[in-house]
C-alpha cells in the first residue's frame, strides 16, 4: 500500500510516495487454505497513529516477531487466525517528529469516520480495507485492536466500548481479563469501557459501531514510565524489551480465548543420556561373575563369624 503525502513550500507542491507497510499473517496464500470452507477468523491491528507514542512500536514489534516465529504458540496461531498489522498509520508524522498530528496537521486517531483519500490516506486506505472483510462472508473480523502509549498513567490497559447489549458487554471484557492473566504489566483494574463523546472519532470507536456483535475493538494502552506488578508497590521502570514482551503476551493471548492451547506441540522429553559402564566400585568384583569378589568374601567371613544357631527351626 503506498503513501501519497503533500509537501508544501513557496511555490512548491511536491508529492512523494512512502511505502505504508501492512503485515498479512499468514500470508494471502497460506490463509486461503486455513480449515477450508469455514469463516476465516481475523484480528486487525494498528499502531502508531500517534507518531510521538513511539512505545506502541515496540508493543507491536513484540507481537509481529511472535507471530512470525518458530514458537508452537506462534504456529498454532497462524493455523487457526488471520493477522493483519498495520505498524505505523502516520508515517508522514513519525518522519517529521511530530507528537500527535500528520503533516497536514490532523490528529488522525479523530477522522475514522470520513477519512479523505486526499488528506488521511492511511485512514482511508485501512478503513477500506476494514469494510470489505465486513462484507466478505467468508472472513469474521473478530477483533481490532489500536496501540497506544499513555503519558500520565502507568502499566498497560484497554479502552473498550459500551453495548446495550448485556452479554456483548460482559463478552467484550474477556480478552482483557485474559491478558491481565498472561502479562504481569497489564491491569484490568485500569481497563475501562465507556462512550465518552470527544472520542467518536477514534478508530475503537468508529469501528466498534460500525461491526457487528461478534467483533470486538480497543484501543490498547501502555505507559511511557513504568508499571507496577499486582500485589507490590514498586514501580518497574518500562523497557524496549517490556514493551516487546508485552506485545509477545498480547499474542499469546488469543491462544487462551480461542482455547487452542490442547493444538500446542509439547516439547519431547530429553532422551536420557546413554550412562558409560562404570568401573566396579571393588577390584575384586567382576560383572561375569568370574574371580573371587570382596563383597563375596566379607558375606563369607561374616557367616563364618556369626554362624547360624542350628536350635533354630528351618522354616
Amino acid at each position: 500500500m503506498s503513501l501519497c503525502v503533500l509537501h508544501m513550500g513557496p511555490g512548491l507542491r511536491i508529492f512523494v510516495s512512502l511505502f505504508f507497510p501492512l503485515c498479512h499473517l499468514p500470508p494471502p496464500s497460506a490463509a486461503a487454505n486455513l480449515r477450508p470452507g469455514a469463516e476465516q477468523k481475523v484480528v486487525f491491528i494498528t499502531a502508531r497513529v500517534h507518531p510521538g507514542e513511539t512505545p506502541s512500536s515496540f508493543v507491536c514489534q513484540g507481537i509481529i516477531d511472535f507471530l512470525v516465529s518458530q514458537h508452537p504458540i506462534a504456529k498454532v496461531l497462524r493455523d487457526h487466525l488471520v493477522f493483519k498489522i498495520a505498524p505505523m498509520l502516520n508515517p508522514d508524522g513519525v518522519y517529521l517528529g511530530n507528537y500527535r498530528c500528520s503533516l497536514m496537521g490532523f490528529d488522525l486517531n479523530r477522522h475514522w469516520a470520513n477519512p479523505s483519500p486526499w488528506a488521511h490516506p492511511t485512514l482511508h486506505g485501512v478503513k477500506q480495507l476494514i469494510i470489505e472483510m465486513y462484507n466478505n462472508p467468508k472472513i469474521n473480523l473478530e477483533f481490532y485492536i489500536d496501540i497506544h502509549a499513555h503519558s500520565t498513567m502507568m502499566n498497560g490497559f484497554m479502552y473498550g466500548n459500551i453495548f446495550e447489549d448485556e452479554e456483548r458487554f460482559q463478552r467484550q471484557a474477556v480478552l482483557p481479563k485474559l491478558l491481565c492473566q498472561n502479562a504481569e504489566d497489564f491491569s484490568y483494574s485500569s481497563t475501562s469501557f465507556n462512550r465518552d463523546a470527544v472520542k467518536a472519532g477514534t478508530g475503537r470507536r468508529f469501528l466498534g459501531g460500525l461491526l457487528n456483535d461478534t467483533s470486538y475493538c480497543y484501543t490498547l494502552e501502555v505507559s511511557f514510565y513504568s508499571y507496577i506488578v499486582a500485589g507490590t508497590t514498586t514501580a518497574v521502570p518500562y523497557t524496549e524489551e517490556a514493551y516487546m514482551k508485552l506485545g509477545r503476551n498480547v499474542a499469546r493471548t488469543f491462544l487462551d480465548y480461542y482455547r487452542l492451547n490442547s493444538l500446542v506441540e509439547r516439547p519431547l522429553a530429553p532422551t536420557p543420556k546413554t550412562r558409560k559402564e562404570k568401573e566396579p566400585l571393588f577390584k575384586g568384583t567382576t560383572l561375569q561373575g568370574q574371580g573371587t569378589s570382596h563383597v563375596g568374601s566379607k558375606l563369607e567371613k561374616r557367616s563364618q563369624t556369626h554362624p547360624k544357631d542350628q536350635s533354630l527351626p528351618t522354616q
